[in-house]
Formats: structure tokens, sequence, C-alpha cells
């Protein structure tokens, strides 16, 4: 997905940072394909036996390594199957592309490295893939790290609007900004790679639902769907793991 800054009428007395806290999710699963569904943040897949191809009700784009925008509803199918994806919370990117773009060259070579979690590749990645710079408050920071880390937590936007010492509104439009989604979808996210990552764990499905705050097994089962394109039951069943592989 537009250079971000901060909001105007934010406190720019309060200390600055210029990274954001987000550790990346790497995930892979032995399918041949993913149902339609809209990536909640920018996305970089490989075929783990061959060329992926994305595709929506009007474009198909097929490569080794394909960088895919958030927020459209695609397929993806991969013909030897298996599928690596890391997803890049809050890059701010720039493009031209609707769906998807073909990585080639060093570039794909980057990617392919911050799927298997190389050391410092990921930071190559959003370093060669963001556009323009922002500054976050470090409150604003600490948020996130605390939504992260605790995704049973019930943090209100006027939870929220307090930890950044600004009116509610502004709080949630800087959060929009500087994370690229909405507080409530930002936090549905954050729950929703917490529990990915705990069933690709082999922890019961149930079991992730609850300690990642979802109402229940079928609300987690339809965000899950939603998000990566398969229901818990098929990650399961085609090898999900928590990284490449």
């Amino acid at each position: 997905m537009i250079a971000l800054a901060l909001n105007k009428r934010a406190d720019h007395s309060l200390p600055m940072s210029r990274c954001l806290p987000h550790p990346a999710s790497v995930f892979s699963v032995n399918v041949e394909r993913l149902a339609a569904h809209c990536n909640p943040a920018p996305c970089v897949i490989a075929g783990r036996r061959g060329s992926i191809s994305v595709i929506s009700d009007s474009e198909q784009v097929t490569g080794d390594v394909l960088f895919i925008r958030p927020g459209i509803e695609h397929r993806v199918i991969c013909a030897n199957g298996g599928i690596n994806a890391i997803y890049l919370d809050a890059l701010s990117w720039s493009g031209n592309f609707r769906l998807a773009q073909r990585l080639r060259g060093p570039l794909a070579d980057i990617a392919v490295n911050a799927l298997f979690q190389k050391v410092d590749a990921e930071t190559e990645l959003r370093d060669r893939l963001t556009f323009g710079t922002t500054s976050f408050s470090r409150q604003l920071n600490l948020v996130i790290e605390t939504i992260i880390a605790e995704p049973m937590l019930r943090l209100s936007q006027h939870e929220l609007a307090h930890r950044l010492k600004m009116e509610r509104t502004s709080a949630l439009r800087m959060f929009k900004m500087a994370t690229g989604v909405t507080f409530r979808r930002f936090k549905q996210w954050s729950a929703l790679q917490h529990a990915a990552r705990q069933i690709a764990a082999g922890e019961l499905v149930r079991t992730a639902a609850m300690d990642a705050g979802f109402a229940d097994t079928a609300h987690l089962t339809r965000t899950f769907r939603a998000s990566f394109g398969l229901t818990p039951s098929e990650a399961i069943a085609g090898g999900a793991q928590a990284g490449a592989s």
C-alpha cells in the first residue's frame, strides 16, 4: 500500500521514533490453492515448488515471488503445491499495480531470504519496498507493542486516546496513518496472527481462539478464512508452520 505522516494535531513534543514494532509474520502451508480472501497487510508470497498465481475478478499475475497489495480480494494457485508468505504490517509502499507485482532479481532474492527469516533480510526488504519516511511517537509504539503482546487485552478507543494524550478522533486517525488499518482491524489482525502461530505450533483451534480473544471457534474460523483464504482445519491438514519451508 502513499507516504505516511503524523496527524497535524498530534503532540509533536512527544519523543519520536522512525521504527514501528512490527515483528514479521511468516507462514508456510502445503496446499495447492487459497480461496478468495483479502490480505489485511501487504504480503510477499512464493511457491515452495514452483511458480504461483494471484487471481482477482479482473487480473491474474504469475511469478516465482509476488508482492500483493492489501485489501483486494483474490485467490492464489500454486500448481505444484506449497505456499510461503510473509506479512509486512504497516509497510508504507508505492506502486501503480492493482493486485500484485512480480519481484525479480536481487529484490526477489531478498524476499526469499526474508521468507526464510535470514538475519536482517526483513529489514532490507522493508527498506527496498518502503516509500517515504515517517516518525511516530514512542507512546504509539508502546501501544502497538502491547496490542501485539496481549491479544486478550480489551484496549478501548478512549484508552488509546488517553495513552497518546490526544483527542479520540485524532488518535484513531494517527493510528490508521501509522499502521495502514483502523484501530479495530489492527487489533483483530494481531489477534488472528497470534492464533495462527498457536495453531501452527500444534495448539487446538478452540484454545487458540480463546487465547487470542475470539468469541468462539466459529468466529476465529470466519476471520481466518477471510484473511488467509483457508480455514484453520485446512491449515492444519496442510501442515501449516509459522515460518517458511
